[in-house]
């Protein structure tokens, strides 16, 4: 085999009852009826096209699905576009192979937020990018931190190619950033002429508060439509198994993606199910759904707070208590432990007892800045799950 490989998957084995890991949803909450009578409606209508590539319609998807995308970022984000600027992919993983394939090559520096998406980092990587940490607050990126760090960059002849940023429920923090720091993140691109990579996977998750413009909504509203490349996805509204996401950007930018994009199409029968599906029930669906992943949030706060609290048998042997971030939506918290704790260490005693979680440092820019930060994911746990996989986290982090 080739030379530089990652280390060999491990035997599959069976997801443990207490997994915090992943950013699997509430199984319950699959609109599985809904989606089977969609299925047999379109398959009934678009079957015989099964037969060609892409339906033998536009290599950027199957239009309708395209343009249901278009109409719900019109109205949820306030992206005006149509069918003709969105490219659905495979999910949005291959958004981020074919945005990285088209703006990164080796030895290139691309700005991403100090707690972000795992996987960005570990693909940056094996391109042989260098990714440099953007500072967070409780409201995403610290604009006067940013521009700091462009011009340290710039000083150095090593201004990046991206700014990968996911401004709307963070991923691990949960933070929504306000339009106006949008405003201020879009005019230091603009000012250092860095191109804006927005992920938008888990907006329509928000769930506090009102949902702001899309960074990409702004950036066409002052006439600077290539600026930003947004993506999106329907694995954290509807089911990740689908396995759906699109890009939306401008037109000469989705023709270089869909020239990187030799899979032969998305799976057709996903697109035609959530296109049928999604026009009539997706707002619907996903109302209720942030109504069970909050309260599912709720669930998971308290625990933490009762088992790694101030006066908790972990807070005790750790010099402090744990602090846990009060996401405005999506599906994770994002745990601070007191300075010295590395929580890789609990990795292997927690499997034992049949529990998973994400240890900081994998979904950290600087390792080392994460090595006492945890990621626990409660979309998939049922409520007594949550409350006893938490309580058993903490006996074996006490007991370590």
């Amino acid at each position: 085999m080739a030379s530089g490989l990652p280390p060999p998957a491990p035997t599959w084995t069976p997801i443990p009852r207490y997994s915090f890991v992943g950013g699997n949803n509430d199984s319950p909450s699959v609109p599985v009826g809904g989606l089977a009578e969609a299925a047999v409606n379109a398959i009934n209508r678009h079957g015989p096209a099964l037969a060609t590539y892409n339906l033998g319609g536009n290599p950027q998807g199957y239009e309708a699905l395209r343009e249901f995308i278009a109409a719900n970022l019109a109205a949820e984000a306030a992206l005006p576009i149509s069918a003709d600027d969105v490219l659905v992919v495979s999910g949005s993983l291959q958004a981020l192979d074919l945005v990285i394939a088209a703006f990164v090559e080796p030895g290139d520096v691309v700005v991403a937020e100090e707690a972000t998406y795992g996987g960005i980092i570990s693909k940056l990587t094996r391109a042989g990018a260098l990714c440099e940490p953007a500072r967070l607050d409780d409201d995403g990126i610290v604009p006067e931190a940013l521009d700091q760090l462009l011009g340290e960059l710039a000083s150095q002849d090593r201004l990046p190619k991206l700014i990968y940023t996911i401004p709307t429920v963070q991923n691990p923090t949960g933070s929504v950033m306000p339009t106006e720091r949008r405003h201020q993140l879009l005019e230091i691109a603009r000012r250092w002429d860095v191109v804006i990579f927005e992920d938008d996977c888990y907006a329509d998750l928000q769930w506090d508060g009102e949902r702001p413009p899309a960074i990409a909504a702004l950036a066409r509203d002052g006439g600077d439509v290539g600026r930003v490349v947004y993506c999106g996805s329907f694995s954290k509204s509807i089911a990740p198994a689908l396995r759906v996401g699109f890009i939306a950007a401008e037109v000469p930018v989705l023709r270089q993606l869909v020239a990187l994009k030799d899979d032969a199409g998305t799976g057709a029968v996903e697109q035609l199910i959530l296109a049928e599906y999604s026009e009539a029930h997706f707002v619907d669906h996903v109302r209720a759904l942030r109504a069970t992943l909050r309260e599912k949030c709720r669930v998971m706060r308290h625990a933490v707070a009762t088992h790694f609290g101030a006066l908790s048998p972990v807070a005790i042997k750790l010099g402090g208590p744990v602090q846990v971030t009060d996401p405005k939506g999506g599906i994770f918290v994002w745990l601070t432990f007191p300075s010295g704790t590395d929580t890789a260490r609990y990795l292997a005693p927690a499997a034992e007892r049949g529990i998973q979680f994400n240890e900081g440092a994998a979904w950290s820019v600087d390792p080392q800045w994460g090595a006492r930060r945890m990621r626990l994911c409660f979309g998939s746990l049922s409520h007594d799950d949550i409350r006893d996989g938490v309580a058993a986290l903490a006996e074996v982090i006490a007991a370590s």
